[in-house]
């Protein structure tokens, strides 16, 4: 094999065979295809596509490049959900509770956040003492006894994509949409899961910015599931406006806790419980308990307990609140029709919310309160977003990008929370 070869190939619209494809994913993972060759190729896939079969081939190398968690013996049928990332987006946090009190076991591997999304796992580590990182003999453990679990995947499942990864990021490769799925569905497969469920957002806060890029990753990523005998199905749903009313870490974790305790807002409380009954259902579990009556009985608070202290945390101890906080008042009265998540997505991250570079730090306390979502009646003069912050210095950056970021009375069509389903 020669990596120029494959990469002619495909530059001129050919089709890799599976030994191509089998040969480049480990040769780079090894070191012996170089960093420029790889990137071309990433770059020829980008304008050439793939066909079916070789993101199916390119994901199942990818996995095995690494190794593949196992839970077929636990009690409990395994399933999981995964999203493509947004603003406020904190479903896994009341979802994965909520559906192992109904009776499914949830391994979910999630990451951190860079840039203007928010990482589960940064969420997560507002909780004083709670740990992401578990060996696969402590998730095994912890599904058994709580059924569920989230953490950070380890470095051996899918190392081939953790580089691939890290090359598209700094090469302009990152919008390919087989790339994309691969890289999504290697890491899902990789953990063993036998039913999945993705949640592939849609509008200004999302990776995907209209329905039509949406729905063909969808469809990507449903066919490499399915192919790989993982029952999958996928939900595309809103992000044009952010879910729920507080962005940023610790702020999110307060809201998941109300959600749990059968309040909270309503877009997160519907899209946990249709994200839920889907999770069971494709687990088999169709006639378990609904996700909402684990919301509104109290049994999905009593797994988020469990889950917390089986990792190291402190349920009950105080959440980080940030030293400073700045009221944005409303400059008129009427309706507010927009709320660009992106905008809201990017001031969270000005005020430390987030980070530009892997291994920046976040401020648990940071991010924005929203007193009013699209539909909503504002009065000018009170509250529309509270700042939270650390430094004081990051306020005006943050309050500027907010500044355009919505509508008062402007007509407009705005997406539905769910969009389409796909299976």
């Amino acid at each position: 094999m020669d990596a120029i070869d494959i990469i002619v190939t495909k530059r001129d619209g050919g089709e890799l065979t599976p030994d191509q494809i089998d040969w480049v994913i480990d040769a780079y993972t090894r070191g012996e295809v170089a960093d420029e060759q790889m990137a071309a190729l990433n770059m020829a896939i980008l304008w050439r596509g793939m066909t079916r079969a070789e993101v199916a081939r390119w994901t199942d190398a990818m996995l095995r490049s690494g190794d593949r968690l196992d839970f077929t013996d636990l009690p409990r049928p395994t399933t999981d959900k995964h999203s493509t990332g947004g603003v406020g987006d904190k479903i896994t946090l009341p979802l994965t509770p909520a559906v192992a009190a109904c009776g499914a076991a949830v391994p979910q591997l999630s990451g951190r956040g860079l840039g203007h999304t928010g990482g589960t796992l940064d969420k997560l580590e507002s909780v004083p003492g709670w740990r992401a990182e578990l060996s696969p003999a402590e998730m095994r453990k912890i599904l058994a006894d709580v059924g569920g679990v989230v953490c950070a995947a380890g470095s051996g499942l899918a190392p081939a994509d953790r580089k691939l990864y890290a090359l598209r990021d700094v090469t302009g490769t990152v919008e390919s949409i087989p790339l994309i799925a691969s890289s999504i569905m290697s890491k899902k497969l990789a953990e063993g899961t036998g039913a999945l469920v993705l949640d592939v957002k849609v509008g200004s806060g999302a990776f995907m910015k209209d329905a039509g890029s949406a729905r063909e990753l969808a469809r990507t990523m449903v066919g490499i599931g399915n192919d790989n005998g993982v029952r999958t199905v996928a939900l595309l749903t809103a992000m044009d406006a952010p879910l729920g009313n507080r962005v940023g870490n610790a702020l999110e974790v307060a809201e998941a806790l109300e959600v749990l305790a059968g309040g909270g807002p309503d877009d997160v409380v519907e899209l946990t419980v249709t994200l839920g009954r889907e999770m069971l259902a494709a687990a088999g579990l169709e006639g378990a308990k609904d996700p909402a009556d684990a919301l509104r009985d109290g049994t999905a608070m009593d797994a988020w307990r469990r889950m917390i202290h089986a990792q190291g945390g402190d349920p009950d101890a105080p959440l980080p609140e940030a030293a400073e906080s700045h009221v944005i008042a409303s400059p008129a009265s009427g309706t507010l029709t927009t709320l660009d998540a992106h905008a809201v997505g990017v001031a969270a991250w000005r005020l430390g919310a987030g980070r530009a570079r892997k291994e920046d730090p976040v401020s648990p306390g940071a991010g924005v309160t929203l007193h009013a979502k699209p539909g909503e009646e504002v009065r000018e003069g009170e509250p529309l977003f509270t700042l939270h912050t650390d430094d004081p210095d990051r306020i005006p950056r943050a309050a500027e990008g907010l500044s355009t970021c919505y509508t008062i009375d402007t007509p407009v069509d705005r997406l539905p929370l769910i969009i389409d389903r796909i299976a």
